[in-house]
């Protein structure tokens, strides 16, 4: 057995172990920042609720599980488009890059940034607005590495820088993520993965909007003095993915894919859930998954839900440009996933396969 067999039973044994130490705490949520870790601006994923980590590959795969990375066949362009939580007004918008490197390697860069619109600047002395607007700033970039061994273990590594700010006032930090799948059976047929992300520094907000003036009256005059806020730093959304997937082959190239997933959330509770995927040929895909907190189904209360109450679907239009078999492919990606409140989350995806 060679080493690609230790490394991936080694990290297997690592993410069994410690999931009770990952265990979901909901105690402690909202002590974490950088939320936007946690969002999804790919739709093909994001149709089977991000729940992928056995399968996803190429660009998407640096959102979930960077190990998938090198699976494509030579390279890989996603733009991302995701109304999120429509009725907010906020958006997402993502751009990924991969490209095969020899036989079985390949690097990518993701970048995501998302979009408030444009907010009332209010005061203490001026709670209706003072007639000015501001936008946070929230965006990330990362870069990743994947490699595919002889025996079908994939691993990968991703770094990824993590900024948010306003115009007076920023924070930033480093993010690490790894992952491993792996891959066997006679047309590929099942997969395992496992991924751990967002493992990186604290990040706190620095800059001259935590300063404040203050007048102080004394026997003569008033003396003007600058107090600076000391802002507590926060940990980043950290989070372990188990999964596994199987592919059944019906009428020749049809496909129907049945898979599970459990996720630790370090920060909040933790989620299972499955989904299903058919695809015709590889041109025409339908999907759909099903997630759940375990603390839902423990307290059996509709006010403990979480933001995405379960249901998440997905299509895929995949066409060639040409009939050569090795023609590039332009892919369209819709997904839809309910939410609690406001009318869900969309994602767009168009991929371009070269």
């Amino acid at each position: 057995m060679n080493r690609s067999i230790y490394f991936f039973f080694s990290l297997a044994l690592i993410g069994l172990v410690s999931v009770p130490s990952w265990a979901g705490n909901p105690d402690r949520q909202g002590e974490a920042g950088a939320p936007e870790l946690l969002m999804n601006p790919w739709a093909r994923s994001s149709g089977l609720h991000t729940m992928t980590t056995s399968m996803v590959g190429g660009v998407e795969a640096m959102r979930l599980n960077v190990a998938g990375l090198a699976r494509i066949p030579k390279t890989e362009v996603v733009f991302g488009h995701t109304i999120y939580l429509r009725g907010t007004d906020i958006s997402i918008n993502a751009l990924g890059v991969a490209q095969r490197i020899g036989k079985n390697s390949a690097i990518g860069i993701s970048l995501m940034s998302l979009d408030f619109g444009e907010i009332r600047r209010t005061t203490a002395l001026q709670p209706e607005g003072t007639g000015a607007t501001f936008s946070p700033r929230y965006f990330n970039l990362g870069v990743g590495f994947s490699h595919i061994f002889e025996n079908k273990v994939s691993v990968g590594a991703l770094v990824r820088m993590v900024s948010e700010g306003v115009e007076d006032a920023t924070a930033s930090a480093v993010a690490l993520d790894a992952g491993v799948q792996y891959v066997t059976g006679e047309r590929e047929n099942f997969k395992f993965g496992i991924s751990l992300r967002n493992v990186g520094g604290r990040m706190q907000f620095r800059g001259e909007g935590l300063s404040q003036e203050f007048q102080i009256p004394s026997f003569d005059n008033e003396h003007g003095i600058v107090a600076n806020q000391r802002p507590t730093s926060f940990e980043l959304q950290s989070v372990l993915n188990i999964g596994l997937s199987y592919d059944f082959y019906i009428a020749g190239n049809n496909r129907i894919t049945a898979l599970g997933n459990f996720t630790s959330n370090a920060f909040s509770e933790d989620q299972i859930g499955g989904g299903l995927e058919f695809s015709f040929k590889e041109m025409v895909m339908l999907r759909a998954g099903y997630k759940l907190d375990f603390g839902q189904v423990a307290q059996n209360n509709a006010n403990a839900e979480p933001l995405y109450t379960g249901i998440a679907t997905g299509v895929t239009l995949n066409v060639p440009v040409s009939k050569k078999e090795d023609a590039p492919k332009i892919a369209f990606d819709y997904a839809y996933r309910t939410t609690k409140i406001y009318d869900g989350t969309h994602n767009l995806s168009v991929r371009i396969n070269l």
